[in-house]
């Protein structure tokens, strides 16, 4: 079957939203209409899940609302020691290292970083926590009990929100470095004990004309990544 042959429409435009997604880091301030969320929410439920346990619970944060717990999140990291609620990677070696190190140079790169310069990097650091000036974050969480799967599952739900955040012509920005202040997430916005902790998504409208914009990752060749076996 040609490449020719599948391009449906549906192929076309799941392409297209794939090909033009990006991760947006800075936003413009303005809020996001309320039913335009309801959409994007509706879209990212569409996740397929483990015998369809829907695992994840999303916080959305609004207006006043984001405003106030970007304020005390800066406060309580300022003194708190990271406690995330799933390990964060022991090391990156290999063609891994060499990924994230061009993400980490592109993105220093695009707003004038040099190497070196600890102080210009320990202030991008801090963006994250500044949530890139987005007016609303979802924070994604999941069931304590269902481990790993429940984890996977709320991966897949970010990767959902993501392309439906695109396709709604929204800037978005998944971020773990929330997640690494887990406690203080679950206190603030009084969540169970049980929930643990995924990730964190700043969205809004991106700012076209902030260089952190312009630059983009790039994607490993197929046969890089895939392996057949045909006997």
């Amino acid at each position: 079957m040609s490449p020719t042959s599948l391009q449906t429409d549906e192929f076309t435009a799941l392409s297209r939203i794939l090909d033009d997604r990006w991760t947006c880091r800075q936003f413009e301030t303005d809020q996001i209409p309320r039913d335009t969320i309801e959409a994007l929410l509706r879209l990212a439920q569409r996740t397929p899940s483990w015998c369809n346990t829907q695992p994840w619970q999303v916080v959305v944060t609004e207006g006043a609302g984001t405003d106030r717990f970007r304020t005390e999140l800066l406060e309580h990291i300022a003194t708190a020691t990271p406690e995330p609620d799933f390990a964060f990677p022991a090391q990156y070696t290999g063609v891994y290292r060499d990924r994230r190190r061009e993400c980490g140079l592109r993105l220093y790169d695009s707003v004038g970083i040099v190497k070196g310069d600890h102080t210009g990097t320990m202030r991008q650091a801090r963006r994250n926590f500044e949530l890139f000036d987005a007016p609303h974050v979802a924070i994604i969480t999941t069931e304590a009990d269902l481990g790993v799967y429940g984890a996977i599952d709320c991966g897949l739900y970010i990767g959902t929100f993501l392309l439906a955040a695109q396709s709604l012509g929204l800037g978005a920005a998944p971020q773990a470095a929330l997640a690494s202040y887990s406690p203080f997430l679950r206190t603030y916005f009084d969540l169970p004990a049980h929930r643990r902790v995924i990730a964190a998504i700043s969205f809004g409208y991106p700012n076209p004309n902030h260089p952190v914009n312009a630059f983009r990752t790039t994607r490993e060749a197929l046969d890089q990544v895939a392996t057949w076996h045909t006997a």
